[in-house]
Formats: C-alpha cells, sequence, structure tokens
C-alpha cells in the first residue's frame, strides 16, 4: 500500500522571495534562489526550529510560547493571486503583498493542497505543506497601501487563495524556475469531524 501518491502534474517555481526584518512588515525582496535547513529559509523572518505561538493557535495555547514553528515558508500561485486580482477588479497582487516566500504556478487549487503534501524540488530540497494560509488584516492593509479602494474586500476576495505554509523535511537548494514534484498523501476524511 503506497501512503504517498506522486501527482500527474508538476510545478514551477516562478519567483523567490527574502524579508530578513519582521517590523519591516510583509514585503519581501526576490532573489534568484533560496538555501532551505531544517529551520526553513536561511536569513528569512519567518525561519526557526520554533515559533511563537499566535492567532493561528489560540485556541491550543497561549500567546507567546515557544511552539514548533510549521510556518517556516509561505507559498502562492500566479494562478490563485490572478484569480484574486480579478475578483478585486485590480491588475495584479504581487506575492510579496500576500507575505510569499515563494511563487510557483502549474499545481491545480493550490491553496488546497492537503496537509502533508509533499513538494519536492530538482536539489531534493523538499517542503510539507502545513495548512492553508488564511487571509488577514495586514495582507488587506498591504494590498489596500497600493490599492486603496479595495482595502476591505481583499480577505474575503483572497480566501481559499492565499497559499500554503510549510516546513523543511530535507534541506538543500530552490532556484527560480525548477520544477516542483508534488506528492500527495491518502485522500480520505475524518469521520468525527466537527
Amino acid at each position: 500500500m503506497t501512503l504517498i501518491t506522486k501527482a500527474k502534474f508538476t510545478g514551477r517555481v516562478d519567483q523567490l522571495l527574502m524579508g530578513p526584518d519582521r517590523n519591516a512588515g510583509l514585503e519581501k525582496s526576490a532573489l534568484a534562489r533560496m538555501d532551505l535547513t531544517f529551520a526553513g529559509p536561511v536569513g528569512d523572518m519567518h525561519a526557526g526550529h520554533t515559533r511563537k505561538s499566535d492567532t493561528h493557535t489560540k485556541t491550543m495555547y497561549p500567546r507567546d510560547i515557544d511552539i514548533r514553528n510549521v510556518r517556516q515558508v509561505t507559498m502562492v500561485s500566479v494562478e490563485e493571486l490572478a484569480d484574486a486580482a480579478k475578483v478585486l477588479g485590480i491588475p495584479a497582487i504581487k506575492p510579496d503583498w500576500f507575505g510569499a516566500n515563494m511563487l510557483v504556478s502549474g499545481i491545480p487549487d493550490f491553496t488546497l493542497l492537503p496537509p502533508s503534501t509533499r513538494l519536492q524540488f530538482s536539489s531534493g530540497a523538499t517542503l510539507v505543506v502545513d495548512l492553508e494560509n488564511y487571509p488577514c488584516s495586514q495582507v488587506a492593509e498591504v494590498v489596500g497601501h497600493h490599492h486603496p479602494e479595495v482595502q476591505n474586500k481583499v480577505v474575503k476576495a483572497a480566501m481559499h487563495k492565499r497559499g500554503v505554509t510549510a516546513w523543511v523535511e530535507r534541506e538543500g537548494v530552490v532556484a527560480t524556475g525548477g520544477a516542483i514534484t508534488v506528492f500527495l498523501p491518502p485522500n480520505r476524511l475524518y469521520p468525527h469531524w466537527g
């Protein structure tokens, strides 16, 4: 029995982005290659083996305690950014406006990839999808800085289009233009949901 299945499609790395200073905001600068270690992208504000608990974990932990960092890399897709921009009636949404480390293309319904999906790059570096990265007021503020007329519509327009967060399972280098092989976990539904 195979637990992880190679998908019939492949993706592509369209852009890599880095932001070393959390206080500088979500927007990041482009780079040609990214070194991924078990702590995440070298030099990025979201790297680290641990992180502080926050809004994403408030149902489980008090704020600001150390927990495992499964949000090391934020990824968005070309197709979903275009969809969100179209809904908003603006020419484009740049990936750094959503705080992304990586812009990808060619993976259908990217934000809906299930947790535990593996994204493997040509170097062997592999990311594991943790969860969907829901849009928030910070993202709305950044988009609103560029297009004030849509700020109050961003969260709704970007729902299920802001990509995913991931953590490093295997270290390596990721380069712009590189292929992404997708490995999907078993597709099953937990019968006791809700």
